[in-house]
């Protein structure tokens, strides 16, 4: 299969034959073209460009350039695609290279990003994971192994200016109603780290200025971090503009639901194959109009026993909330890590194992007033020790 996007791994993405993105703009060059039908190979980096060391020193994860995140491989233009239509897009293959096997998970520190438990853990950590074929194992945390699903955190299409001027809008809107918030409500368009692939001059400086930043998922797809969406998927996204602009990056060697730690999977460069096809005025005929739907591919880790954790939507301090699911959820994971701190992990430990191992989380009511209850389930075959209570 041709390999149509290439990187070298010693080069940041400003500095490839062949340069990417790292904003989300209509305008944006397409790096090349492929008709409906046609397979293609494409290579990324990793999502922070180079910024993290194999090493045993967190201090480049509590440093990260987050203004240069996250460098996508793209644009594709799709020939003959139009707005209104619907592009199917089918991951075929995904892999690491040869050359650089192995990842990283990490915390970010509160006052660079944070992370969903950030209040509880507001320091920078960061763990290493090797790969040995489908199976990564950390020096860092220590009495586990497990096989990796490996799939793009990051996929999606460009938006229209319409579109993205609504986002712009809208979360604009959220930061004003608190701007001082630590970590923000939002992150708006910057110019500063900015990668436009060929873009130069005015029109350089236009985009940079307009461009919504990749860390959201919005209706385009973007940084939804399914963990499932892997090799043997089909999604189907709506499309904005002529020839969709397909772009792809922010690769995981594996993933917990939720990535939580937000530096969350186990990040790697990689290489995705991908075929793509075109369903005329899709987006009207099938309703699906303002986010991508996914078919799950055939190929995941087959873990059949897992200890689950259970929480609701009442606030560390006993006040009763209404139907937070997002609480319920915290409260499972904090839940969890409390349980694995009695088996010899650090909370630091605890919180990257359920952020990068392929836990499940899952809604398990939403209609009994007042609570919510979320779970989530960490696999017992991932540990080399007997976790169970005793």
């Amino acid at each position: 299969m041709k390999t149509l996007f290439k990187v070298d791994l010693n080069k940041t993405m400003d500095k490839q034959d062949v340069v990417g993105h790292n904003r989300w703009h209509p305008d944006i060059p397409a790096a090349f073209s492929v008709d409906p039908g046609e397979s293609f190979k494409m290579e990324c980096l990793e999502w922070t460009d180079g910024q993290i060391k194999n090493n045993d020193d967190p201090s480049d994860i509590r440093k990260v350039n987050l203004e240069r995140v996250h460098v996508l491989s793209g644009p594709v233009h799709v020939n003959g695609v139009e707005p209104g239509d619907l592009l199917v897009v089918d991951i075929l293959d995904i892999g690491t290279f040869d050359e650089q096997p192995w990842g990283f998970n990490g915390i970010f520190a509160k006052e660079n990003g944070g992370s969903f438990l950030t209040d509880h853990f507001p320091e920078a950590a960061k763990s290493i994971w090797d790969f040995n074929g489908i199976f990564t194992s950390s020096r860092h945390v220590p009495d586990v192994e497990f096989a990796g699903l490996i799939h793009p955190g990051l996929m999606g299409v460009a938006p229209s200016q319409e579109l993205l001027d609504e986002w712009n809008r809208r979360e604009r809107e959220l930061i004003a109603s608190d701007p001082e918030r630590v970590p923000p409500l939002a992150n708006p368009p910057t110019e500063e780290s900015v990668v436009l692939g060929n873009l130069s001059g005015a029109d350089f400086d236009r985009v940079a200025k307009e461009g919504a930043r990749t860390v959201p998922p919005r209706e385009n797809g973007g940084n939804c971090d399914i963990k499932d969406l892997s090799k043997g998927s089909r999604v189907y996204f709506p499309v904005f503009v002529d020839g969709a602009k397909l772009s792809v990056g922010d690769l995981h060697f594996s993933q917990g639901d939720g990535e939580i730690t937000f530096c969350g999977g186990i990040e790697m460069s990689g290489w995705i194959e991908l075929r793509v096809d075109v369903i005329k005025g899709g987006m009207s005929k099938y309703q699906i109009k303002t986010n991508p739907v996914y078919q799950p591919g055939p190929v995941n880790p087959h873990y059949n026993e897992y200890l689950v954790f259970q929480g609701v939507s009442v606030e560390e301090s006993g006040k009763q909330t209404y139907m937070d699911a997002n609480l319920a959820y915290k409260n499972a994971c904090l839940n969890a890590i409390e349980y694995l701190k009695t088996q010899g992990y650090t909370g630091e430990q605890a919180y990257m194992l359920l952020s990068c191992a392929p836990v499940q989380g899952h809604l398990a009511g939403v209609v009994d007033i007042p609570n919510t209850c979320a779970t989530i389930g960490i696999p017992k075959e991932i540990f080399t020790k007997n976790i169970m209570p005793k």
